[in-house]
């Protein structure tokens, strides 16, 4: 029941948020997916640290009013609950959803909610960022106003994005074990797909493949290991795997090219209490650039790419040092399917040799590439 509120909950917020973008000359705009999902980031993050902060000091847990009640502290109270809270998610006052609703009145109140945005980014830079492969750190939050190009709608719309993440709470998924953009993904991706253009579909793996895909892996009760996935989207796989293992006995690591799926990654890591994972992201090309390269994993899962163009630079990964790596040869693409199913070789051989001795992997692909007659 918690989890079919919580789908109903998501499903409402995305219409109210894509109907706010439309509004505002955003909707199917590049940047609507971006401030959908950051309005969500943002909602997951203040309702995480009231679940925490409740789970702490049974006084907010007992209040009416939680923030009321916390208002009561001293500074010195307030950073002793930030220590209790370790690697998770630091917020100020000034940072809750319901400070920036009370203020929306204000001039410039645009300005405030882009700050409040930056200034929680700022906070937690040195656990939540992520690295990509050249070493640069991405924070949590862009400056959503920005995308709004007329200077004077920028107010309105800030407070038409808060308005709607008040009267809504998550606390009560926060005790079970989710995959928190599945749901997102799969009722986004009926729009951003209906052209067949796939833009999104890098992101989204089925809750339920996933899930089969945990369950036939994880058969038994493991400890210490490591899980990999080298095409990691928003995590869906990485979720469901180490729920399966539990989340105190896997370390997680993960590579991406897309930059807001890396992002993403994160956030699912920092709700599902894997923030020890999060400086094993990387954002940068798999092929190419494997940043995980000496390691060797316990478990692989995977649903890598099935249309990508590589042909720019297949010759370049036929070197010495991928010699190992890709021992069946890098696979040649057609003139006239550039985009088709090659990638899959690359991404299997990476995969297989990426394996411990001992491990296991799971590896979803079109039924077109078993069946294929052309070899």
């Amino acid at each position: 029941m918690i989890e079919q509120n919580f789908i109903q909950q998501t499903k409402n917020l995305i219409d109210a948020l894509k109907t706010t973008c439309a509004q505002y000359g955003l909707g199917n705009d590049g940047n609507e997916f971006k401030i959908i999902t950051q309005a969500f980031l943002y909602k997951f993050l203040n309702d995480k640290f009231a679940h925490q902060a409740k789970s702490i000091d049974p006084r907010l847990a007992k209040a009416d009013n939680w923030e009321t009640e916390i208002q009561k502290y001293s500074q010195n109270e307030y950073e002793m609950l930030l220590l209790k809270m370790g690697a998770s998610i630091k917020l100020k006052p000034e940072h809750y959803i319901s400070y920036l609703f009370n203020r929306q009145g204000e001039d410039d109140f645009h300005k405030l909610f882009d700050d409040t945005l930056r200034d929680i980014a700022d906070l937690n830079n040195s656990i939540f960022s992520v690295k990509t492969e050249g070493g640069a750190r991405i924070q949590l939050f862009d400056e959503l106003s920005q995308f709004v190009h007329d200077t004077a709608q920028r107010d309105a719309f800030c407070r038409a994005i808060i308005n709607p993440l008040v009267n809504i709470s998550f606390e009560s998924i926060y005790e079970q074990k989710y995959d928190f953009f599945s749901t997102i993904f799969e009722y986004m991706i009926k729009d951003y797909n209906k052209d067949g253009g796939g833009k999104y579909a890098e992101y989204y793996t089925p809750h339920a493949v996933a899930k089969v895909m945990a369950a036939v892996m994880v058969d038994k009760d493991f400890r210490n290991v490591t899980v990999y996935d080298p095409s990691a989207g928003s995590g869906t796989l990485l979720m469901n795997i180490a729920h399966a293992i539990g989340e105190d006995k896997c370390t997680i690591y993960s590579h991406d090219i897309s930059q807001k799926s890396s992002n993403l990654l994160r956030l699912n890591l920092i709700l599902n209490d894997l923030n020890h994972s999060i400086s094993n992201i990387i954002q940068g090309d798999t092929m190419m650039r494997p940043a995980h390269r000496e390691k060797r994993f316990d478990f692989i899962v995977s649903n890598p790419p099935f249309k990508l163009d590589f042909s720019e630079y297949r010759d370049d990964l036929d070197s010495k040092i991928n010699h190992d790596r890709f021992f069946a040869g890098i696979p040649k693409v057609s003139p006239k399917s550039k985009d088709k199913m090659a990638i899959y070789l690359l991404f299997i051989q990476h995969i297989m040799h990426s394996l411990s001795d001992t491990g296991r992997a799971a590896i979803v692909v079109p039924t077109g590439f078993i069946t294929a007659q052309a070899g």
